[in-house]
């Protein structure tokens, strides 16, 4: 996905959007902001700016985005933001993220394109790919030895892997044990206020 300049649009919609944006060098750059706006924020841009926050957390383009709101709307027996988030949090490059294999989400997602994992033993090269109970996600044997992956045990091991994922460490694997519980809390986004921006 192609993001643009990451400085600009972090000062949009927060810093914490992309992981470059988290370091000094962009706090001395972006300076404090002021508080102050020439104009009251209405509803409609509080809920766009929400929309493209989680968009960028996840580096997702807009129409795949769409296409997981109508999934999530679709789906019987669960609520909307349940739904939507399950969506979001299985995807196979934040499942790597998860696990603590890549420093961002974009990492794995470059990860998942040049073909170095395997799930239940094929090559998946697609990091949308969505990731179900009982599925194996494993690093292939010819990526093993990349520099790329070196003290990759050791950055699993250092990482708070969600209760849903389960990683052996003596098989070099991970098993998905369960699906993704969202807490509303823990959020890095209003989920609500995306789904509304949506039923517009």
């Amino acid at each position: 996905m192609k993001i643009g300049p990451r400085y600009k649009i972090a000062r949009r919609l927060g810093a914490d959007v992309f992981p470059k944006t988290l370091s000094p060098k962009y706090a001395m750059r972006a300076g404090k902001p002021s508080g102050k706006s020439r104009f009251a924020r209405s509803e409609f841009s509080a809920q766009l700016r929400e929309k493209q926050r989680a968009r960028m957390l996840y580096g997702i383009m807009e129409r795949q985005f769409a296409r997981y709101i109508r999934n999530a709307v679709a789906m019987r027996g669960m609520r909307d933001d349940e739904a939507l988030y399950r969506e979001l949090e299985t995807r196979m490059d934040n499942v790597i993220y998860r696990l603590g294999c890549a420093p961002s989400r974009q990492a794995a997602r470059q990860m998942v394109s040049h073909g170095h994992f395997t799930v239940n033993g094929v090559r998946v090269t697609i990091p949308s790919y969505r990731l179900g109970v009982g599925d194996v996600l494993r690093l292939r044997s010819g990526s093993e030895r990349k520099p790329l992956f070196a003290n990759l045990a050791d950055r699993v091991r250092d990482t708070a892997t969600p209760p849903w994922l389960r990683f052996d460490l003596q098989k070099g694997e991970a098993t998905i044990v369960g699906l993704p519980r969202m807490v509303k809390s823990e959020l890095p986004f209003d989920i609500g206020a995306v789904l509304e921006f949506y039923r517009r």
